[in-house]
């Protein structure tokens, strides 16, 4: 899976001419009609669609995925539609809103044309029908933002029709949400897909990917027995554990390791990205003080009531993953020390997903599109964290693994204490979305976690400050209007029946 394959989807349709001396089987490229007939065909449609991942439109490139922290309070981007979005001029025409929808689509389409027709490749049946299982994983990954950031979509779930598709009206957030949960449980059905891959298949859909991401859907729709259910089957498989090292879970020299649970497979040259520069070179998003300033202090405590927490070191004495995370002034990395005008959008700079280290000097000085390090979609530290969420808040929920437990086992690789004993549900429930904020800082998981807990209207209506005390920008959120994604102005433009979502106008 490091190499996707080469063919994705060569077109799949041939306008036919009603003379018949014209009509004849082109032999320069594939058909729908000829292309259906090998297992490497059936492969390479597969691999097509994991290929859309990979997308720079897609929402979980490696780049977008990232800059999802840039519409939170965690980092700033000054110069893309990541800053128009977070500071509330955005529109149904803003170009982030019609890629998104776009590629999820692409990805749509092509899982639905490989359902449609793989049925028609002679092949081991044990193999057609993992292909399938992943297939139906994909498609629900890609309804994932259709029904999370717009609110629902046209669902489409047969081979793409044109003439018949592209008129659909939209259907319901909670059609959208069913659809995703029944492909899910199809993906499941006896365990047709393999706790574990080696080799060239490794990076693809596992039994543990399609159980940890029904968990995360399960979360965000407040299902929340059912949410710690799916969360316990990957606990209880026993096939993940937390990788000792926070920092180096995030080295290339360790992707797929003990944590990793679905990752989005990149490999220099063909497949790359360019987070080492964009996030080195502050191209891209940059931490802000106000995660910087929530990271705890090593005895637990935030750090305005920690007495060992020292305003004039106020790098010492504080939780690892900060210096794990953050590139601070005055520490080392790269192997030297980071100077105070060294990172100049907010003083501060993303040390995660990038490939280099503290006390290494790089011997090659990468550039834009050579950045080959995987983007991590599901890992075992997210699957304890949504855990610990969804038995803390459903009622009466019993399990040998508690909530506190299940942080304390997070917090306990970076040797943070545990939490304190006998906190109400309220006090565990701001544990959680704490640990939340710092465990996944820089992964663009917050964003999601803001709108489904209702408090960015609190969070994101203020100014912007840089590490110096200085105003560099502000942040807008309409409660009324942007919980929600518009429908992209050039969707509703080539189908009408497309309904807008509220505020944002025709």
């Amino acid at each position: 899976m490091k190499k996707y394959s080469l063919i994705l989807l060569i077109l799949f349709s041939l306008t036919a001419c009603k003379d018949s001396f014209l009509d004849v089987t082109p032999t320069d490229r594939f058909t729908q009609s000829t292309f259906w007939n090998t297992k490497e065909q059936g492969e390479a449609a597969l691999n097509a669609t994991y290929a859309v991942l990979i997308n720079t439109n897609s929402n979980y490139s490696a780049r977008n995925a990232v800059y999802l922290d840039a519409l939170t309070p965690n980092t700033y981007q000054y110069n893309a539609d990541e800053n128009v979005i977070s500071r509330g001029l955005h529109n149904a025409a803003t170009g982030t809103f019609n890629t998104v929808w776009n590629a999820s689509y692409l990805g749509i389409g092509r899982a639905n044309n490989f359902l449609a027709n793989i049925d028609k490749v002679t092949m081991d049946e044990a193999l057609k029908n993992r292909y399938k299982a992943e297939a139906k994983f994909l498609r629900a990954l890609y309804y994932f933002p259709l029904w999370n950031l717009y609110g629902g979509a046209p669902l489409i779930t047969e081979a793409t029709n044109y003439e018949k598709q592209a008129s659909l009206p939209r259907n319901t957030a909670e059609e959208v949400l069913a659809q995703i949960l029944k492909d899910l449980d199809d993906a499941a059905l006896n365990d047709v897909l393999p706790s574990s891959y080696t080799g060239a298949d490794k990076g693809r859909v596992t039994r543990g990917a399609v159980q940890a991401f029904k968990a995360r859907i399960l979360l965000y729709a407040g299902r929340w027995e059912e949410a710690a259910a799916a969360a316990k089957k990957v606990i209880d498989s026993k096939v993940y554990s937390l990788f000792p090292d926070y920092r180096g879970l995030f080295y290339l020299e360790n992707e797929g390791n003990s944590e990793v649970i679905f990752d989005v497979q990149y490999k220099f040259p063909e497949f790359a990205h360019s987070l080492d520069v964009s996030l080195d070179q502050q191209l891209g998003t940059a931490p802000l003080p106000t995660l910087v300033n929530d990271y705890y202090a090593t005895d637990g405590k935030p750090i305005l009531s920690s007495a060992i927490y020292n305003p004039a070191k106020p790098y010492d004495n504080r939780d690892s993953r900060l210096q794990a995370t953050v590139i601070l002034p005055g520490t080392t990395f790269k192997g030297a020390v980071v100077t105070d005008i060294q990172y100049p959008s907010t003083g501060y700079g993303q040390k995660k997903y990038t490939i280099f280290k503290d006390n290494e000097k790089p011997t090659i000085v990468p550039t834009s599109g050579t950045s080959e390090l995987n983007y991590i979609l599901l890992r075992y530290a997210d699957v304890l964290l949504m855990y610990a969420e969804a038995i803390n808040e459903a009622s009466g929920v019993n399990s040998a693994l508690s909530a506190a437990a299940a942080i304390n086992l997070v917090r306990a690789r970076v040797k943070m204490p545990d939490l304190a004993i006998g906190l109400t549900k309220e006090q565990l429930r701001e544990e959680i979305r704490h640990e939340r904020r710092i465990e996944l800082a820089g992964e663009g998981f917050y964003y999601y976690d803001i709108l489904r807990w209702k408090i960015a209207e609190q969070v994101l209506n203020t100014d912007v400050y840089n590490s110096k005390g200085a105003r560099i920008d502000n942040r807008s959120f309409n409660a009324s209007r942007d919980y929600l994604w518009p429908i992209p102005s050039i969707a509703i433009q080539n189908n009408p029946a497309l309904t807008q979502n509220p505020n944002y106008g025709k």
